[in-house]
């Protein structure tokens, strides 16, 4: 995965949390909501980022890369 996807996949978790965090206080469960979903959006990412990177991986093995 690259530093510009960890950093954007960090800052949209971060986002969820507050958006969580501030939904929570207010009790708007709107926005509670949404934050769940920019952090759930974000672990998708990341799971995804993270399975190219172990294709590449076992690819490179297999050719020699």
């Amino acid at each position: 995965m690259g530093l510009d996807d960890k950093i954007k996949n960090a800052a949209e978790d971060a986002t969820g949390k507050a958006k969580e965090a501030a939904g929570d206080v207010t009790d708007n469960d709107k926005l509670k909501g949404e934050g769940k979903v920019d952090q759930a959006k974000s672990s998708v990412k990341d799971a995804a980022e993270n399975a190219k990177d172990k294709i590449s991986e076992g690819i490179n093995k297999i050719t020699g890369n």
